[in-house]
């Protein structure tokens, strides 16, 4: 059964339509608190957190769910703007029912969204969501008034959170020495992200940490990640980091502003590893660069693809039994730190790894060479299905005859927005991307 309103993570949209209202985002609050909270064994009341990042639809879409879990009789705790894999978390630690974060992640402040984490931290199977959205469709209710669930704020999550982010840094080391620019996307992680480098005694040159409710993701953060290359260079430090609007990804450059995505990042880690242990394998998505699945498993390192989304990497992750795994985007997973894609908690593993191999991330990932990879988006309306758009197979099917087993086409649509992918990886970049261009100009024939 298709998923009516969630996405690849969560549900998602533009602030004001249909789903992400006001009304629409209250009931949806009362539809997962029945399912979430509702089986709840034993006798304390289903308790659930939510976090935000600083979009100001935030306020608005954090009353509504409020007020729909009330109505459902769960008890609600008030996070505030915390990183999404905060929310994870603390959901764990304290031990409530389930944890929900209202953000767009890396989408510019006019989108906003909803998404759940279960009593364990970890992300919702398919399964879960159908019957929220089966929920959805009975008609709302409330509780009687002695039932009503409460509101309180939980004043110490960002303390809380700090701590568990060092705690994943080994503690014979520290970054004393060091020069970070930490950019923060004027997103959920500005008041937290510093000062956990800098309490492990690094230099921190804060970026990107001064949200106005309308600047997140603005020409900062991992997807905007010139900023951070820049002030790499003016600042004569070491390293960047650069967080998304939840704080879920991570791009990182040098001190040359030569940047370093998640598929390097994730080599460099698994590399990290096995200096010390064998690692059994690693998980990627479709859009994973070639260059590391040839990496891997020359070392004699399992990989495997998942579909796109964090969600379905960590599913592929536990059915290996595998510790590893991310995507390009800058997702990445360490499951023995963390349940979720965490991107100060990667940062700290890429410079734990770095600190003890003594060597920069250019000698660190000198061994991978990237493929070429070509990426065209496509704007459709709602609904379109290109497998039936006998021009472009054709072509697709063309230029896999002409790549053979030098590249692959890949052609998706995307979970979040109405676009479609064509992403072609070549040896030769120009290949890729006028092969990626031939396959989607056939979209408008």
């Amino acid at each position: 059964m298709s998923r009516k309103y969630f996405g690849t993570d969560g549900i998602r949209g533009l602030v004001g339509e249909a789903p992400i209202t006001p009304d629409f985002v209250m009931r949806l609050g009362y539809a997962a608190g029945k399912v979430l909270a509702g089986g709840r064994s034993g006798t304390s009341r289903p308790t659930v957190l939510i976090g935000k990042d600083t979009r100001i639809s935030g306020y608005m879409l954090e009353a509504a769910l409020e007020a729909g879990f009330s109505a459902a009789g769960v008890d609600v705790m008030l996070a505030g703007p915390m990183p999404t894999p905060a929310i994870a978390y603390l959901t764990r630690a304290l031990r409530l029912s389930a944890g929900v974060v209202i953000s767009a992640s890396h989408n510019p402040f006019q989108d906003n969204g909803i998404k759940f984490f279960s009593e364990h931290g970890t992300k919702l199977p398919d399964a879960v969501e159908l019957e929220i959205e089966a929920a959805l469709d009975q008609p709302m209710s409330c509780v009687s008034s002695e039932k009503l669930g409460r509101a309180k704020r939980l004043d110490d999550a960002n303390g809380r959170y700090v701590e568990f982010c060092k705690s994943t840094f080994p503690n014979e080391l520290d970054l004393h020495g060091m020069k970070l620019v930490v950019d923060c996307a004027h997103g959920a992680a500005y008041n937290i992200a510093p000062h956990v480098f800098h309490e492990l005694g690094a230099e921190v040159i804060a970026i990107g940490n001064k949200p106005d409710g309308f600047n997140i993701n603005l020409k900062h953060g991992a997807t905007a990640p010139a900023a951070m290359a820049e002030a790499v260079r003016a600042h004569g430090a070491d390293l960047g980091i650069a967080l998304d609007g939840d704080a879920d990804r991570l791009i990182m450059c040098d001190a040359n502003g030569r940047l370093y995505n998640g598929d390097e990042l994730l080599y460099l880690m698994v590399m990290d590893r096995l200096a010390t242990g064998p690692v059994a394998g690693a998980v990627g998505t479709l859009m994973t660069n070639m260059a590391v699945e040839v990496a891997l498993k020359e070392k004699g390192i399992g990989f495997a693809r998942a579909k796109v989304g964090d969600r379905y990497v960590l599913e592929v992750m536990k059915e290996n039994g595998w510790l590893l795994g991310g995507e390009g985007s800058g997702h990445l997973l360490c499951l023995d730190k963390h349940t979720t894609g965490d991107g100060i908690i990667s940062a700290l593993q890429v410079l734990s790894a770095l600190k003890r191999a003594g060597k920069s991330l250019a000698d660190c990932t000198k061994d991978l060479v990237i493929f070429p990879q070509a990426l065209v988006n496509v704007r459709v309306t709602p609904g379109f299905d290109w497998t039936k758009n006998a021009a472009m197979v054709a072509e697709k099917e063309a230029v896999e005859r002409e790549l053979g087993n030098s590249g692959r086409v890949l052609i998706r649509a995307s979970g979040t927005e109405p676009l479609i992918r064509v992403m072609v990886e070549a040896r030769e970049e120009d290949a890729a991307q006028s092969m990626a261009r031939r396959i989607a100009d056939k979209m408008a024939a």
